[in-house]
């Protein structure tokens, strides 16, 4: 009251000296709906008391009429140029500004925002002398003129409407369909007597059980904070502290509703000292972390978030984030039946009132408006405007919500500015800016004068170039699209471009050193380009193009796959790989997370699709109470049974190595609490079982090698049993076992297969392992061979089928393994219009917190199809696509070596799957 009387009185000195001073009242034209003013009638009066002048153009949207101005002296005329100093609330069309004018409004141009630099070119041009009301502050830089209360007020309004709705839509009638949107009502004190008559109603026990307490939390305590909190103590309601909300989540009560607010210190941190300092954090804000998503907004129904977003600064809640709190999340202690249905998951609804796209809310990309305020967001990245009853999170975040209470906000507003009305009639754009005679608040809110920016902004032009030059990236970026390199062109690499280029905003290149299958790849699938490429010889040509994409698919060798990530980590490029991470990967984990990359490994079928079907099913037990009691998971590339007639009852979709090589692998698993390990050297094929959960197929299957740190990976730690092993065909581990008896499967280099020695036929070379003169008579041969093998006539007959007496000759690759594995690869590969198959199996012993166990059985059966994809290839190569996607969209942001075990990784991936054709079938059985 003091400054207002001291500022008043500099209108009296004005009159007083003769000089009339002039001000316009613009209309406002930016939306339909805006109907505030920047000055109210009573503002108005007083001024006019005081002499000055006050222009009003007509408008008949205004909410205040122009009768009631010109009822108190103004001058209600179309013509305002009379003024020189014209005032309004949003941007000025460009075309009606006027030369040589002080003009004062919001005019976004502070942060050099793209759409708005032309108005700010036009009133440079213009010798505009611009006062933004955003850039009046105090000495705390703190605003002194702002709409903020009555953007709190009129969310607050809002989403309690469309908490009503989306309630309705899950199935529920509450009293919160009795309050309407904000713009309803005459003013906010009618939209507060809804909103009491709601909270009786809720204070009465009228609220469904089914839905459980509901908490409100706000972010921030500024002006939009407390005008929000106005309105939320209008109902029964109680405040709590962060750290309660698990509790009130669980036990509150449903005849009250709870309240949060969350300040900066509450969930900002900085990520090595795990503190929180504010002078640190506005100066470095990428020093911080925040813990919202993970600590608070699990147990939120409401957001409403007041708080600005600066560039650098910490998200409240990432596009992964979302993924994590839209997921179901069971609440046993409330009530549920077939009319009663619980909430699909805790967070109903955000009011985003900052309506800051892409800001702290990462996922809300556009601002939603009066005309259609809200918006369901289903953490797929999908919007649904029309109907609320499907997945998701209804979203509010109208940029100019004040707007739907124009009277209120407008005296609001005009309270705060009158005070400096005598500074901004008294600005002359015709006078230098250093002669300006103003208070500092004024004077500083200053951006253009004399056709320049002001010291305080000539920033903007250092801003608008580094934006020009991002948007030209960006439009760049846009253009050119995505651009993603798969290396290798094998089996795997057709499900992976085609599930890519659905997309047309990213191209794919494909880079190999078979020209015929890159060539297909490219001639069958758009935006594909194939590159010809030798690995061990192109170093440079591979660097190269590394640096010119967004995102590498390795498809190679997973020994290649470390060198691979080297190269991505050096230029800042994601990875993704299908294959397991080695030790060597492993390795590399820190620098791939300071370089701020994501390298997603393990994301084909086994490792990866076995991977997020036991991460799915432990998540759901551990979430409905339970605990895992074993885990013992097999899974296999086989035949089809129709095509399994061979020797070995297997066949080859890739190369033969790692399925060899497994074989003389060791092999460790827990068995009712104690460890189990198996020798390499062929100690698998001694510990085969016959598998009968498939009788159909009749499979046996042996351990996978280190089972024992998938107690800790999977988060089991419970499960006394965990085994993760391997199927085949029955008959395969004894056949197998004569190939081992011979040395056909030792990894050591043999003299006779370097490959740049004598010609060798695999008769003599049988001959030369079990220490047999070259010209041995072949009978003779099986003879020696027959005792080698135990006296088996089946082992000698697999050696016989497979043609390792005939006299052809051998392609020598150095060891017997590589060597066995080349000839297998094209002896034992599929035929045209034959098939392959993945079969999987995961038996999941759990307790319940009852007492009861159970046994649940997941089964997952893929075909290949003979004119498509081989099963082995669809079922890596689609959730390798998948993941890849995920990273160029943002729904994966984890940096460094990451793998598919978070549901907001593996559970979009699953749902991909099944609309491709892949899914799981599940069944249970109670034990005791």
């Amino acid at each position: 009251m003091l400054r207002a009387s001291k500022n008043l009185s500099k209108l009296q000195r004005f009159y007083t000296s003769g000089v009339q001073r002039v001000v316009a009242i613009r209309r406002e034209d930016n939306s339909v709906w805006e109907r505030r003013a920047p000055l109210a009638p009573h503002h108005v009066k007083l001024l006019v008391k005081n002499g000055v002048k006050v222009l009003v153009q007509p408008s008949n949207r205004r909410a205040y009429n122009m009768a009631e101005y010109a009822a108190v002296g103004a001058k209600v005329q179309e013509d305002i140029s009379e003024a020189p100093v014209i005032i309004g609330v949003k941007v000025v069309p460009i075309d009606v500004l006027q030369p040589n004018k002080t003009y004062v409004f919001f005019s976004h141009t502070i942060k050099a925002q793209e759409a708005n630099m032309p108005l700010l070119d036009a009133m440079l041009e213009k010798n505009i002398r611009l006062i933004d009301y955003e850039k009046m502050v105090d000495s705390q830089d703190k605003r002194v003129v702002a709409f903020g209360k009555y953007a709190g007020v009129s969310g607050m309004i809002n989403i309690l409407h469309g908490m009503g709705l989306r309630l309705l839509a899950l199935g529920h009638h509450t009293p919160f369909m009795h309050i309407g949107p904000s713009h309803n009502y005459r003013n906010s004190g009618m939209a507060s007597q809804a909103i009491r008559d709601a909270g009786y109603e809720i204070s009465l026990g009228r609220m469904p059980q089914s839905i459980g307490p509901l908490t409100f939390v706000f972010t921030g305590s500024g002006n939009v904070s407390q005008g929000a909190q106005e309105i939320f103590q209008d109902l029964p309601h109680e405040y709590v502290e962060p750290e309660h909300l698990p509790k009130v989540a669980k036990h509150g009560s449903t005849k009250k509703v709870y309240g949060c607010v969350v300040s900066r210190e509450d969930h900002l941190f900085n990520k090595e000292t795990k503190k929180f300092e504010a002078e640190e954090f506005e100066q470095h804000p990428e020093l911080y972390a925040s813990n919202f998503a993970l600590n608070i907004a699990p147990y939120a129904s409401c957001i409403i978030n007041g708080i600005y977003y600066a560039p650098n600064s910490p998200r409240l809640i990432s596009i992964p984030d979302a993924k994590n709190l839209l997921q179901p999340q069971l609440q046993p202690w409330l009530p549920t039946s077939p009319g009663c249905p619980q909430l699909p998951h805790r967070l109903l609804a955000i009011c985003d009132i900052s309506a800051d796209p892409g800001g702290s809310i990462e996922f809300m990309k556009e601002c939603t408006t009066i005309d259609s305020p809200f918006c369901l967001y289903d953490a797929d990245q999908n919007m649904e405007t029309e109907r609320f009853s499907g997945d998701g999170v209804l979203i509010c975040s109208i940029d100019n919500m004040p707007a739907q209470i124009p009277r209120e906000a407008t005296d609001f507003f005009g309270s705060l500015l009158l005070p400096y009305i005598p500074d901004l009639i008294n600005s002359n754009a015709n006078e230098p800016f250093t002669e300006m005679e103003a208070s500092p608040v004024v004077k500083n809110a200053v951006i253009t004068s004399g056709g320049s920016l002001t010291p305080n902004f000539e920033y903007i032009k250092k801003l608008r170039e580094q934006k020009s030059q991002q948007a030209k990236a960006q439009s760049v970026a846009r253009s050119s699209v995505q651009k993603v390199l798969i290396l290798g062109a094998g089996y795997v690499s057709a499900p992976v471009v085609d599930y890519l280029t659905r997309d047309t905003r990213i191209s794919v290149t494909v880079a190999a050193q078979i020209k015929e299958e890159v060539d297909k790849l490219a001639q069958t699938y758009p935006n594909t380009e194939p590159v010809l490429l030798e690995l061990h010889r192109s170093q440079n040509e591979v660097e190269d193009l590394i640096k010119d994409h967004d995102l590498v698919i390795s498809l190679l060798p997973y020994a290649l796959h470390p060198e691979i990530a080297k190269l991505c980590i050096k230029y800042r490029t994601n990875m993704v790989t299908a294959s397991y991470c080695s030790p060597a990967m492993q390795e590399l984990h820190s620098a791939a997370r300071d370089a701020g990359i994501t390298i997603m490994n393990e994301v084909g079928v086994d490792p990866g699709i076995d991977h997020m079907l036991a991460m799915e099913c432990f998540d759901e037990v551990k979430l409905h109470g339970g605990k895992i009691n074993s885990f013992v998971s097999y899974c296999g590339g086989l035949p089809a049974p129709e095509n399994s007639e061979n020797p070995l009852r297997y066949k080859f979709s890739w190369s033969p190595r790692g399925v060899l090589y497994n074989i003389i692998s060791p092999a460790k698993y827990l068995q009712n609490g104690k460890i189990v390990e198996i020798e390499g050297d062929g100690g698998l094929l001694k510990s085969t079982k016959k598998m009968n959960f498939l009788p159909g197929f009749h499979l046996e299957g042996f351990p996978n090698r280190d089972s024992l740190p998938y107690s800790k990976m999977y988060n089991i730690e419970s499960a006394h049993t965990i085994l993760r092993g391997t199927l085949r065909y029955s008959g395969f581990s004894e056949s197998a076992e004569g190939l081992l008896r011979v040395g056909l499967i030792s990894p050591d280099p043999h003299p006779k297969l370097h490959p740049g020695g004598p010609d060798i036929t695999w008769r003599e070379f049988i001959s030369e392992l079990v220490k047999q003169p070259n010209d041995i008579l072949t009978d003779s041969l099986r003879d020696h061979v027959f005792d080698e093998l135990g006296g088996s006539y089946p082992r000698l007959q697999v050696l016989e089928e497979l043609g390792l007496f005939d006299d052809e000759l051998v392609d020598k690759k150095g060891s017997p393994l590589d060597t066995l594995s080349n000839y297998l690869s094209k002896r034992l590969s599929y035929a045209p219009g034959e098939r392959d198959m993945i079969v999987m199996r995961h038996d999941v012993g759990l307790q319940w917190a009852d007492g009861k166990e159970e046994m649940r059985n997941i089964d997952f059966v893929v075909y290949g199809n003979p004119k498509g994809y081989t099963a082995m290839a669809a079922t890596v190569g689609y959730p390798t696509g998948i993941a890849a996607k995920m990273i160029i969209d943002a729904e994966i942001q984890a940096k460094g070596m990451v793998l598919p075990f978070s549901a907001d990784i593996y559970r979009p991936i699953l749902q991909r799957l099944k609309s491709e054709g892949f899914e799981a079938r599940e069944k249970s059985e109670i034990l005791k």
